[in-house]
Order: C-alpha cells, then structure tokens, then sequence
C-alpha cells in the first residue's frame, strides 16, 4: 500500500519563495484562492501557468467526480506530502467523511463506490506507479466498464498531470497548507461545504476564460513530444500539454540538449520506446547523433554539458521512482550547481518528462 500522510518524509523547503504580487493575483482570479506552490515556480511563465493548469483541471469527458478521488490517490501513490494534504482537506470540505477518506486510502474495495469507480482508481495507481506503465488491456478494461474511449484518455491526462503536479511538490519540498488541512475539518470548513458548489462554478468560468483551444491531430503532432499527444485531440488539455512542452523547450534556463536528455532518460527508465523515440529525433536535430545519443543514456555521462547540466542526468533518473527523503537530498546537492532559475527550470523539465511518458501509455 502507498504511504499515509503523516508517514512520508518532507524535507525543508528547497527552492525560494519569489513574491510576484500580479501572478498571484491572477491565481487566485482563476482558482479562487491562492497557494503556497504558487510563489515557488512564479519565475518561470510556462512552469507556472502549466501548474495552475493542473490545480484548476477541468473534466469534460470523464466523471467529474472522479477528480478529487484521483488526485488524492494519485498523489498518495506518488508521496507527495503537499498534494496528499490539500487534496484529503478537499475532500473533506466536499462532505466526504473521515470513514470514507480513509479507505480509499488504505482498503478501497471497502469504500461506497461502484466497480468502474473502483477500476479507475486502480488505474490511478498503476498510472502513477508505472512498475510497469499500465498495458492496453487497462485501458480496454475501462472501457468495458462504461467508460468512453475520449474518457479515459482524459482520465489519462488527468493522472499525467497529477504526476507532473506531484514532483513539483516533492522536488520543491513546497510546505504543506496547514491552513487548509486544519480548516478543513473546523468551522470554515463546514462554511466551505455550504458554498462549495458555488465556488466551484466560479472557478471553473473563470478557467474557461483562458484559452484552452481544442487542438487536432495535426497542430499537437508539430509540438516536441506532439505524438504523444495525439490521443487527446478534442480535449481542452491537450492544448495546455502542448504549450507546456513548446514552452519548456523554448525557455532558456538550461539547454535543449539537456532537457532532450532529460526526456530520453525518463524513458528509458520507464522503457517508453514512442517517448524514447521523439527524444531521438527532438535531439539530432540538437546535433547529438544516435551513436551519441545512446552512449549518454546508457551512462548518463554527456561530456558535451557542463558540470552542473551533466549532473541532472543521473537525478533525473532518480525522480521517475523516489523515496521523497533521498530524492529530495540529491535535488538540494543537484540545484546546488545551478543558478537559480536554471535549478527550477530542471525541476519543471524533470516533472513534466515524468507526466508526458506516463501519458504516453495511450499508444500502447
């Protein structure tokens, strides 16, 4: 079984705050409220616009229901002391019972669900866990047991998210919101489920205010990683995916050798073969060729990066499975080489290459 919240291990916070009152604003415009993560990746546009995506997600295929119990199983899987906090406090204040929280956490064939609602949190942890990425016959399962194709390739998405979210949170060691988890089962909390509903449709106008074109095929297929994307044409997030990834490559802060690199490595740790594919191609166009490309990944040693770019290989590797203690010991050692923009950026690649190959599962 994945970890209870108070048995993960957090270490002190491990990027600064940076104060950026207009962001925040327009945070808090979107989601209603703001958070803590928000001031920890505020210097990078696409990383932190990407987050607040993940944290205002929007089903329109799948049940919405099925958000919050993902995200909390999700994050539970992926020990994320940050997201597991929030998420169990959400629940609460949407009027589920102690009861009921705790056995989706520790018996979740006990808890008042249905069996698709039991298969999609099951997918939840495998997703999440990817030992090995769920095969096609997950995903066919799924469908047999109600759900539409469009669904759960949304379901998908949303655990990709969740997975990219979670790192953001562990390789930061963001700080729990002991505000809201404190709140959540008091007073304000009882206030918050009253108006709940109502908060809910506010944000969810309020996000659909920032553009979230549905992308086909074609305009996905031209973004790196683009294949991957594919199987959510039609799907709000996709076009978030897509200009996360564009905007991850184009940002300067650390090479597009190295990001290419870092994408390659997840990979083949996950043993992605379309994932390792694109970062083949996405880095001959970088000029490392296949002779090179493959010498790095089996050894995650790239003399043609420098000191601090070259040791990201080895602790990218690292974040694909963790124990958030040492992985949180060897982000703070890794960052330590890297001025600071450059150490968040590698954050933002390292959690977004972790969510793009779990997705990638689509084209099994």
């Amino acid at each position: 079984m994945a970890m209870l919240l108070n048995d993960i291990a957090w270490d002190e916070q491990i990027v600064p705050a940076v104060p950026d009152p207009a962001w925040e604003a327009e945070a808090r415009r979107r989601r209603g409220m703001s958070a803590v993560g928000d001031r920890l990746v505020a210097p990078l546009p696409w990383l932190r616009e990407f987050c607040l995506y993940a944290t205002t997600f929007q089903a329109t295929a799948m049940p919405v229901r099925l958000i919050n119990f993902g995200a909390m199983v999700t994050s539970q899987e992926n020990a994320c002391r940050y997201c597991y906090g929030v998420q169990r406090a959400f629940l609460k204040i949407l009027g589920y019972s102690e009861d009921f929280i705790d056995k989706l956490e520790r018996e979740m064939h006990l808890a008042e669900l249905d069996d698709a609602e039991r298969a999609f949190l099951r997918f939840c942890r495998s997703l999440a866990r990817s030992r090995p990425r769920p095969a096609r016959a997950e995903r066919d399962a799924l469908v047999a047991a109600g759900y539409s194709p469009l669904a759960v390739n949304e379901m998908a998405l949303m655990i990709a998210l969740f997975c990219f979210y979670n790192r953001i949170g562990v390789l930061t060691a963001c700080p729990p919101e002991k505000g809201i988890e404190g709140a959540a089962g008091g007073v304000l909390g009882r206030v918050l489920r009253l108006v709940s509903p109502l908060l809910r449709r506010v944000a969810a106008s309020r996000q659909r205010g920032v553009a979230t074109a549905d992308d086909d095929a074609a305009t996905l297929a031209q973004s790196p990683f683009g294949r991957i994307l594919v199987p959510l044409a039609g799907l709000p997030g996709a076009s978030h995916f897509r200009r996360a990834l564009e905007g991850a490559f184009a940002s300067p802060a650390l090479s597009r050798e190295v990001k290419g690199l870092m994408f390659a490595v997840v990979a083949r740790t996950l043993d992605c073969s379309h994932c390792e594919a694109e970062s083949r191609a996405l880095l001959d166009g970088f000029g490392i060729g296949a002779d090179e490309f493959e010498t790095i990944v089996a050894t995650l040693d790239a003399p043609r990066l420098g000191p601090g770019e070259a040791s990201l290989l080895s602790w990218v590797r690292d974040t694909v499975h963790y124990q958030t203690g040492p992985v949180q010991a060897h982000t703070r050692a890794v960052l330590a080489q890297l001025p600071p923009q450059a150490g968040l950026e590698a954050i933002g690649i390292a959690s977004l290459a972790n969510g793009t190959v779990r997705l990638a599962m689509l084209l099994e």
